[in-house]
């Protein structure tokens, strides 16, 4: 009966669970619909020259993008359309839709002041701002604006709602690298324009002479924004970002050197396939690095056949492969992109070490009307076997892509994965298509991108030893506390009756020299009258 009664106890918290889970989606919706509402009858009507059509019709369409201004202000809706006032036209002023290498000047890329790259112990993508190769000008501050502008649309794009680190590197950072204005448009940036996309601060090496000018930018910041700032040194930096991805005077080991062309903001490489190379990948990749992969992408084996061959080795490699994938568990969440349906949406898990999972499922769906060509990238090549990474599959059909841990190592958040992806139009009657071909050919403005990070997830058995070891310590300190309140008690008994003996001498002494006194007060009255006879 316990054990009935149990069960349907917590059915009911389930269902209560999902009602106010449902409640809060419900009332986000209204806040969302009276958002837009409001946006369209109070700022839409005056002011639609001012913003850019193409903003107005996200803010119509994507409830996400809605939600992110309402969280940043709190739910409060007349906070929040302000907010989106003062974004959309500042999107319209440095029309951030159309900025791109080709209409930026050229010495903005290549300062290598300020650019994205690696990831915090969050999986954070970070974004680095060398303070010393910065200097304050009038004439050259709105390029040096829309620049960052570039960066942050850039990222936003393809990685909608991730939050970003920024790191102020101010190594030898002197007086005049100290530009108020643009240090107030990178704050108005992340509270105003791209709201949600901060997770922290990280302030690296703040000469003292800036601690007056650090002053006047706290005032800036709300207490939100303050309490994301992180103030670090050589000797602790290290508490949030890992030495693969500091530089060596920063105390790591990542050998990353800045340098344009290209934009050093992608990371991905081939991962290793266990089925062998490919022909044509590095000639491949050679195209890619010049239209924005990172210059330092060392390729690795891979697959890329004819359509004919690449179906063979996905659908029909071994049976041990087949009942591997069969029994592992489908991901649940979808990203519904052009070309592919791609599942999980966003995050691959694995297990920890102690768990001893080590393999997952990227389940794609071509959604077109032709075959569709695609492909696996990641940032941690070495660690990853991807099977198949590459390939094509035909229309309405799906495809598992087993990704599994090689060597004993274990996964960590700022591992990636990219997934791309380009539709072939196969002429009829034709033969099967060369794949390396068609990647050499197709337009990147053709494919699609998607990105996956990864996530640990602790296992049941990891959770159990870490409370069972939590248990023992709180026993153990429960333990040691009754202890220590014993000898405490104790040494107060004694110390008490001493204070008691010390009272009774105390006593015993006022007494005597009372009684003393008063002999001798008796003794001079006594001899006084003797005189007087006298």
């Amino acid at each position: 009966m316990s054990a009935a009664a149990g069960r349907l106890a917590r059915a009911f918290d389930g269902v209560a669970v999902r009602g106010m889970a449902a409640e809060q989606r419900e009332e986000k919706q209204k806040l969302i619909e009276e958002t837009r509402q409001r946006f369209t009858s109070e700022y839409l009507q005056d002011k639609s020259e001012k913003y850019d059509s193409r903003d107005v019709e996200r803010l119509k369409q994507d409830d996400g993008w809605v939600d992110s201004y309402l969280q940043w202000r709190h739910n409060n809706v007349d906070d929040t359309l302000k907010m989106i006032d003062d974004s959309f036209q500042w999107r319209k002023e440095f029309s951030v839709h159309d900025l791109s290498e080709s209409n930026l000047p050229r010495w903005t890329f290549e300062t290598g002041a300020v650019y994205l790259h690696g990831y915090d112990k969050e999986g954070n993508k970070m974004f680095w701002f060398r303070v010393k190769l910065h200097v304050k000008d009038a004439k050259t501050a709105l390029d040096k604006k829309k620049y960052v502008a570039f960066w942050l649309e850039r990222y936003a794009k393809r990685e909608q709602g991730k939050p970003l680190t920024v790191v102020f590197d101010l190594t030898e950072t002197g007086l005049s690298n100290i530009d108020l204005d643009f240090v107030k448009f990178i704050i108005n940036c992340f509270k105003i324009y791209y709201p949600k996309y901060l997770s922290k601060m990280i302030i690296y090496e703040m000469p003292w002479i800036m601690n007056a000018a650090w002053k006047i930018i706290k005032s800036w910041l709300g207490p939100e924004a303050v309490n994301m700032l992180k103030f670090t040194h050589k000797a602790d930096v290290q508490e949030y970002i890992n030495t693969e991805y500091l530089p060596a005077h920063m105390g790591g080991i990542d050998p990353f050197k800045y340098s344009y062309p290209p934009l050093p903001d992608d990371d991905f490489q081939t991962p290793i396939c266990e089925n062998g190379p490919i022909p044509g990948e590095d000639e491949l990749d050679g195209k890619e690095k010049g239209d924005g992969d990172s210059k330092e992408t060392v390729d690795v084996n891979s697959i890329e056949e004819p359509l004919h061959k690449q179906k063979k080795v996905s659908f029909d490699d071994t049976e041990r492969l087949d009942l591997k994938i069969k029994s592992m568990k489908k991901p649940q969440t979808v990203f519904r992109g052009p070309l592919l349906h791609i599942s999980p949406a966003e995050d691959i898990q694995f297990g920890s070490k102690e768990s001893g999972e080590t393999k997952c499922l990227i389940v794609l769906t071509n959604v077109t009307k032709n075959p569709v060509a695609f492909k696996v990238r990641t940032t941690a090549p070495e660690k990853y076997r991807v099977k198949p990474s590459n390939g094509s599959f035909e229309p309405g059909s799906s495809l598992d892509i087993l990704v599994s841990l090689h060597g004993g190592v274990e996964a960590s958040p700022q591992d990636r994965f990219l997934v791309m992806a380009a539709e072939m139009n196969q002429a009829a009657g034709g033969g099967p298509p060369d794949l390396s071909q068609f990647w050499k050919e197709v337009s990147r403005d053709l494919m699609m991108e998607h990105r996956l990070r990864c996530r640990v997830v602790e296992s049941h058995k990891a959770v159990a030893k870490e409370n069972s070891f939590k248990g023992f310590a709180v026993s153990s300190s429960q333990e040691d506390l009754h202890s220590k309140m014993t000898k405490l008690m104790v040494s107060n008994r004694r110390l008490e009756e001493q204070i008691n003996r010390c009272i009774w001498f105390q006593q015993l002494l006022t007494a005597l020299v009372t009684l003393l006194v008063a002999v001798i007060s008796l003794s001079l009255y006594v001899r006084s009258p003797d005189k007087d006879k006298q």
